[in-house]
């Protein structure tokens, strides 16, 4: 038997544009079939090349420290329109990540957990548009039954980020 050849499949071209970091420690990757005229709320790949890596839990609406088990009366006062829990939500980030030592456009990662992904997707895709003031991270989304929480939650944000040297 002789030995196996591997052959490489062909480069293919990939762009790289500095994320708006003034360090300049996150690359966006785009790769072919990218167009900037297309309104997308992810990228397909960022590299971090320096940086602290920084791991934010699953934060929703709801008060980020409430007891467990859950107490019901705790979550009485969360909206239970997702206008009014995306905007809880994303406060609740910011103060996440400011304690992380982290911004906004130092997210790299975002997952997204829906109760009901085809009627609340629209509202949050501006909102977090909006949010990140033109930064965009990678980012998948996925349709649950239900979150841990409490039932009346639509929407769960666990993020990566990488806070600048």
């Amino acid at each position: 038997m002789g030995a196996q050849q591997c052959i490489a499949p062909p480069r293919r071209e990939c762009f790289t544009d500095a994320v708006s970091s003034a360090d300049g420690h996150l690359e966006v990757i785009h790769h072919e079939g990218w167009s900037p005229d297309i309104k997308q709320v992810y990228v397909p790949a960022i590299r971090a090349t320096g940086g602290r890596t920084v791991y934010v839990s699953g934060i929703t609406a709801a008060p980020p420290y409430h007891d467990h088990p859950h107490r019901p009366e705790q979550f009485a006062a969360v909206p239970t329109d997702i206008e009014g829990q995306v905007a809880l939500l994303f406060e609740h980030l910011d103060l996440a990540l400011a304690a992380a030592g982290c911004r906004r456009q130092d997210v790299v990662r975002m997952d997204r957990f829906f109760t009901n992904v085809r009627e609340d997707q629209d509202v949050v895709n501006a909102y977090q548009g909006a949010w990140f003031g033109g930064h965009i991270p990678t980012s998948t989304s996925v349709e649950v039954v239900s979150l841990a929480t409490d039932p009346g939650l639509r929407l769960e944000i666990a993020v990566i980020a990488v806070a600048p040297d």
